[in-house]
């Protein structure tokens, strides 16, 4: 398959994975997601990444957003890796680590890269939409741990963008100013946003972030 661009819709699988059998639109529902994958069980920097993906599962849960990990190593595997990573990072597992031995579900989101690697995936994460659209790809080298409230922010700045006709400055955070979309009239924008906002340039319109 051609590499997934932003806006491709996501493609729809079925995984063996820790929590059983699944597919993956089923499992997302009506929900954001986040898949992330992994070159194979046993590396030290994935072991924090899945640990830390444990203790912000109630962050995740809160942007209605699932999580789902992905090995190229078999469900056995898995499983004592698991163990690992509970024990070393003091959290309990609380969501699925697919089992993809076949690499279905890693050639579907061109995660084999022949001049990384061309048996192992590589490290990348895909957020998807509640219409099953990508939204955002990063790929990580190996020796770089991913940050999870970078990703956090992104889904924060998706959510608030998919509904408002705002979109959000460089290292904004939830809560802090947002820059009005260029289509939104002067006109518009004071229907839109009682608070009021400032006009830097004409194109560079700055408003409080509106309410959820």
């Amino acid at each position: 398959m051609s590499t997934l661009r932003l806006g491709d819709t996501a493609p729809n699988f079925d995984a063996e994975t820790t929590e059983g059998k699944l597919n993956f639109y089923d499992y997302l529902g009506d929900s954001w997601g986040v898949l992330f994958s992994h070159p194979s069980d046993y590396t030290p920097v994935c072991t924090t990444e899945l640990g830390t993906v444990a203790n912000y599962k109630p962050e995740f849960d809160k942007r209605n957003t699932k999580v789902i990990a992905l090995s190229i190593d078999d469900l056995a595997s898995h499983k004592g890796w698991v163990k690992d990573i509970e024990e070393t990072q003091n959290v309990k597992l609380n969501y699925p680590i697919i089992a993809d031995e076949d690499k279905n579900v890693s050639t579907l989101y061109d995660m084999i890269h022949p001049n990384e690697d061309d048996k192992a995936t590589v490290r990348s994460v895909f957020i998807i939409s509640p219409d099953k659209k990508v939204k955002l790809t990063l790929t990580y080298p190996p020796s770089t741990g991913r940050n999870f409230e970078e990703l956090l922010r992104v889904i924060d700045s998706l959510q608030l963008t998919a509904y408002k006709k705002v979109a959000t400055p460089a290292n904004w955070k939830h809560g802090e100013d947002v820059v009005i979309s260029p289509s939104v009239s002067n006109e518009e924008a004071e229907k839109l946003f009682p608070k009021g906002f400032k006009e830097i340039k004409p194109y560079l319109r700055m408003t409080s972030q509106p309410e959820d």
